[in-house]
């Protein structure tokens, strides 16, 4: 039996990856999100809490991540962040190869996550599709979706790599500027990698 091929699905944060995964859904592909998986870790992995308290300290109330708590101190230092990544990616992985073997009927497998590019995941799978969308626009829909403020979205943005970067290593883009029409977008790209 034939392997699915395995896509990456990445963007930066408000680029609007989640509506992307949502149209590849409906198409019936498979689509793993890492960042709920890590939020899923992070939150009830017994061993993952253990090791997050002891390198960052008490960041968790009423067994919950304080996830402000944790992300002043992961993204102002590049050593915590890589630290935290240490703890969590592992067991990422480790969830997204049982989950390949439990779809492996479909021909296109797909993994959403923000930072497949800067962790080099996105070098164990077949394509890249980058999601991109103008900065301030991402500003604007965190802001909606958090209702957070201007200048910590900008800090996360910082924190990511840029979006020339990304578009250096993807192998698709998928433009949601909310002027091009995403579905058609990824109704055409659906089409390519299924050949």
């Amino acid at each position: 039996m034939e392997q699915p091929k395995l896509i990456g699905l990445t963007g930066g944060i408000g680029s609007g990856k989640s509506t992307v995964a949502k149209v590849f859904r409906v198409l019936g592909v498979p689509v793993f999100n890492s960042d709920d998986v890590a939020k899923d870790i992070i939150n009830n992995d017994v061993e993952a809490i253990e090791l997050v308290i002891a390198e960052f300290g008490d960041v968790y109330q009423d067994g919950f991540l304080n996830k402000e708590k944790l992300a002043t101190i992961v993204f102002k230092d590049k050593t915590a962040l890589e630290k935290l990544n240490k703890i969590i990616h592992p067991k990422v992985a480790e969830c997204f190869e049982k989950w390949i073997d439990e779809n492996k009927k479909s021909p296109i497998l797909i993994k959403e996550a923000a930072i497949l590019i800067e962790t080099g995941a996105y070098k164990q799978l077949d394509k890249l599709v980058l999601v991109t969308a103008p900065e301030k626009l991402r500003i604007d829909r965190v802001i909606k979706r958090d209702n957070t403020i201007v200048e910590k979205v900008v800090s996360r943005i910082k924190a990511q790599l840029s979006e020339t970067e990304k578009q250096k290593v993807a192998d698709y883009i998928i433009v949601n500027d909310d002027k091009l029409m995403v579905v058609p977008q990824v109704l055409e790209l659906y089409q390519q990698l299924l050949k």
